[in-house]
């Protein structure tokens, strides 16, 4: 059972990592009179410029790591990819939320599939990957289509191979440097949704609504909400997400990014994979509901209260990714958009440098 202690006003949060959602949690939890220490190795992390305290070191100095857990009531995390070690120790020292153990199971894919599939809820076929002939096996079993991604450290389209015909199989383990890999049976999906859940350290949940994504290039371009899907749909992935929260004793905000397929008996959800921390996917909280995703993992985190998750308006987020920042003086002018800049120097391909929320009134 999670560590149920409570943080007082004034109190200092860590958080692990100092990219734009770090930058957004310091914010939010700004707001509500708590500080925040921000550890990052790189000088230049755009969440430096709103926090309280702030560490330039490595992950696994273990001497950093102990003087920077001194300092924080709770500690947390903006990204996935903390080594493993690195919140074993920190657990070790006071309260890590959520705790290690989701990080284990998200940063390698074949942990996390039988993880979910241990939690009942549904996903893609998959077969653990370490040989060419483990790669031939699993392509006959799914009809010679799949997905190839390592266990550990892909994003955004990164460290995948698409096969849908033999040749696309031809090095496909060595396009990925021959490390452990799963396949993924390559679904028919209509969609893709998310939803963004919340669970405190006394086990209460709650989750935002459905949310409909889209991609470009394998990185998301727009969210939006009210999502298209059926009430039936709605609820089945918020029950999925809830017990995915609860099975991992979870403490904090989780992204959890599913696709929409059919099925013999209309549209069924299939859990894609989860997300440790505040989600792409759920930044137009920030504007279309009174408590964002980024507050309610601050209370969770403090072991505060839930805030509500019910959104006032229609909304869609769009990404400004790589130059596309330089259009905000365009967006400034638009009347119901509200712009997010994250604070980073340079517009690099690919690099999520804002995003802007536009909302509507509630349909």
């Amino acid at each position: 059972m999670s560590d149920t202690r409570s943080l007082a006003v004034g109190d200092t949060i860590g958080i692990l990592g100092g990219g734009q959602l770090g930058r957004m949690l310091a914010l939010a939890a700004a707001n509500l009179g708590l500080k925040t220490h921000i550890y990052c190795p790189d000088p230049a992390s755009p969440a430096f410029d709103v926090a309280y305290a702030c560490t330039v070191a490595d992950y696994e100095d273990e001497d950093a790591l102990e003087g920077f857990a001194r300092s924080c009531g709770a500690i947390t995390y903006e990204f996935e990819n903390v080594p493993g070690k690195t919140a074993a120790f920190l657990e070790g020292l006071g309260a890590l939320r959520p705790g290690a153990r989701a990080l284990e199971v998200s940063q390698d894919r074949l942990f996390e599939k039988e993880f979910l599939t241990s939690a009942g809820v549904a996903i893609a076929p998959f077969a653990d990957i370490s040989s060419e002939a483990d790669l031939k096996a699993a392509l006959d079993k799914f009809g010679g289509k799949g997905v190839l991604k390592t266990r550990r450290f892909g994003y955004d389209g990164k460290g995948q191979v698409m096969i849908r015909k033999p040749e696309d199989a031809e090095g496909a383990l060595e396009k990925l440097g021959n490390a452990p890999a799963v396949l993924e049976g390559l679904i028919a999906f209509d969609r893709e949704v998310s939803v963004i859940v919340a669970r405190d350290v006394n086990g209460t949940c709650s989750a935002y609504e459905l949310t409909e994504n889209r991609h470009v290039n394998h990185i998301l371009d727009t969210s939006t909400v009210p999502a298209n899907a059926s009430d039936a749909l709605r609820t089945s992935a918020h029950d999925m997400a809830l017990r995915i929260a609860a099975s991992l004793d979870y403490v904090g905000v989780m992204g959890v990014e599913m696709f929409v397929v059919p099925g013999a008996d209309g549209e069924e959800i299939l859990v894609n994979e989860i997300a440790p921390r505040v989600h792409n996917s759920g930044h137009w909280t920030q504007d279309a509901c009174l408590c964002s995703q980024f507050e309610q993992h601050i209370r969770a985190v403090a072991g505060w209260a839930l805030g509500s998750c019910e959104r006032h308006s229609d909304v869609v987020m769009h990404n400004l990714i790589g130059d596309q920042v330089n259009a905000w003086p365009d967006v400034l002018k638009e009347p119901n958009a509200k712009l997010h800049l994250y604070g980073k120097a340079e517009a690099r391909p690919g690099r999520k440098m804002g995003h802007v929320n536009r909302i509507s009134p509630r349909s």
